[in-house]
């Protein structure tokens, strides 16, 4: 009986074991092999990145510790020290507890370090530990209506406003920087910050920064403030996209209704530099520069509308732009500032370090062609027509490609007087065989469609004549048209892959037309120029002023066009040839 007995007891055991087992999930460690983890601590603030830098006027300050904690078992206490000081023991239960509010108000000038050690009821203890810093900040003196600053000196702090940017994800430092000894932003993949937009969005703002351009990605996010992903009718965006070689900055601006949009210029990726880069947007128009030159500017219908906006992606396109996969920036960037105004020329030129262009004597109007159609001493840029180029192998740099129907037209303000000069060098094609090349005139209303009004104004053009081209300018006195023919003198042969120089100049008295530095063609018993009706200048086309005889756009190479309010001597012509 106790053998049966015995063998009944041990057949209900197995059977239980053997039910026990096949219960348990295979996928599960075995009974008694569950790791004891305990608590999971989420630190919020100070950044967990060990990036957060304390900047004040005073020798003490304040820091605001976050954090939560999680325990799928229960939550026992929680410990929080400052350089091995306990700020803070608490009991707790549960399983998660949240800190949002911690602050700890002795924070000296030096290096610290954080310590949060939680514990749970089976007493395993978690311990998270991260530095940060405070240092005296130096009193910040903006310049040029300037309202942040973010020099990324180790920390994303604006020393304007003594405020720290917001990390999104794990954002990070170069090791070098734009001045070669600093440091510099990097996002990173996913990564980016945020700033708070309170008190820096104005009817007009400009922002400038050195960047070092990643191709990889091929697109990014570079400075976004928007409302929201649904369309592009607030703030503004400034971004990339391009190719392994060539990277392009844009702008495009949310007017309310509408946008605007700014094709800005493009960045040589193989050159590896640093590049200042900077964009303005005023109440008509926008601006991007690129290395202290004006790129491009895009007209606004209205002016920027700020409404939903609050805060600055820095990095990335970020929630508001991240469609069309302008994502988190690889790129270094650093030293970025935004001002409350729209930026100038040569303030930009200023911040990045370049020379300002000092004008030639009486000189009114310089276009040098790198790369754009800007004035350099207005900062302003030409209107185009058709699809003209610019291309290397200038006299220095670059130079106007021109095409058919193509050409440039610029507001004469301020470029006309009783004396008038114009500069500047071709290489000249004789495809089509006559040209405009320079035209200020009136208006033909009785010729609208084949303009020739010569009573005012000048043109100055080229036509074939037996194979060479032949250089002649015509001035009106107001009543008539005076003509300044140099015959064969002015004559150039075309297609021969050679620059040459051009200037012609306009007195009360006389009227001269140099080529190479030469007199070809000069009048004594001139009048004088008159200027009514004359509000544009037309480069490299008779059109619209001058196109009755078929002077229409020249396919001619230009470069370094200079106008003067004052008649060149010849001396002054020939010191350009230098």
């Amino acid at each position: 009986m106790k053998n049966k007995a015995f063998f009944k007891y041990v057949t209900g055991l197995l059977l239980v074991i053997a039910f026990i087992t096949a219960c348990q999930d295979i996928d599960e460690p075995a009974l008694g092999d569950f790791p004891l983890d305990g608590p999971v601590i989420t630190l919020i603030s100070p950044s967990p990145n060990g990036t957060t830098v304390l900047q004040t006027l005073e020798e003490v300050a304040s820091i605001t510790i976050q954090f939560s904690l999680e325990d799928d078992i229960e939550l026992s206490s929680v410990r929080v020290q400052i350089n091995d000081n306990e700020i803070y023991n608490q009991a707790i239960s549960g399983t998660s507890f949240t800190v949002e509010d911690l602050v700890f108000d002795n924070v000296t000038t030096g290096d610290h370090t954080l310590t949060i050690t939680a514990t749970d009821s089976d007493g395993i203890e978690n311990t998270v530990t991260v530095p940060f810093s405070k240092i005296e900040a130096v009193p910040f003196t903006p310049v040029f209506g300037e309202v942040f600053y973010m020099p990324f000196e180790d920390n994303f702090f604006d020393v304007i406003s003594l405020v720290s940017a917001s990390e999104v994800g794990s954002p990070g430092f170069a090791g070098e920087g734009s001045s070669g000894t600093d440091n510099s932003f990097v996002a990173g993949t996913d990564n980016y910050l945020t700033f708070p937009a309170d008190g820096l969005l104005t009817q007009e703002f400009s922002a400038a920064f050195w960047y070092k351009v990643n191709s990889t990605p091929d697109r990014a996010g570079i400075l976004v403030v928007g409302d929201d992903a649904d369309d592009r009718f607030q703030g503004f965006r400034l971004f990339r996209e391009g190719s392994s070689t060539e990277q392009r900055i844009k702008l495009n601006v949310g007017t309310g209704s509408g946008e605007s949009w700014n094709d800005g210029g493009v960045i040589n990726v193989a050159d590896q530099e640093w590049v200042h880069v900077a964009f303005s947007i005023s109440t008509t128009e926008t601006k991007v520069y690129l290395n202290g030159e004006e790129v491009n500017t895009g007209a606004m219908a209205a002016p920027v509308d700020w409404t939903g906006c609050t805060e600055f992606v820095i990095g990335s396109g970020g929630p508001t732009f991240d469609y069309w996969n302008h994502l988190s920036d690889s790129s270094q960037l650093d030293e970025l500032r935004f001002f409350d105004t729209a930026i100038t020329l040569q303030q930009v030129q200023e911040m990045a370090g370049v020379e300002p262009y000092i004008p030639l004597d009486g000189e009114t109007f310089y276009m040098s062609f790198e790369g754009d159609y800007t004035e350099i001493n207005s900062g302003s840029s030409a209107t185009v027509v058709g699809s003209p180029t610019t291309t290397s192998g200038g006299v220095s740099g670059q130079a106007y490609q021109g095409a058919e129907d193509a050409y440039l037209t610029f507001p004469t303000d301020g470029l006309l007087g009783e004396e008038f000069s114009a500069a500047f060098w071709m290489n000249i094609n004789a495809t089509p065989d006559r040209a405009g090349i320079l035209v200020i005139g009136p208006p033909d209303e009785s010729n609208p469609d084949s303009q020739n009004n010569r009573v005012s104004g000048f043109r100055f053009f080229r036509e074939n004549a037996g194979g060479m081209q032949r250089f002649k300018l015509n001035v009106g006195d107001g009543t008539g048209d005076w003509w300044f023919d140099g015959g064969t003198d002015a004559d150039v042969e075309p297609d021969t892959d050679q620059w040459v120089h051009f200037a012609f100049t306009i007195s009360g008295t006389e009227g001269v037309v140099y080529i190479n530095g030469e007199i070809v063609s000069q009048r004594d018993d001139f009048p004088g120029v008159d200027w009514t009706g004359c509000d544009i200048l037309s480069i490299m086309s008779g059109a619209p002023r001058f196109t009755g005889w078929g002077h229409r756009s020249d396919s001619s190479l230009m470069d370094e066009l200079r106008l003067f309010d004052k008649a060149l001597t010849q001396e002054e012509v020939q010191a350009m040839l230098e």
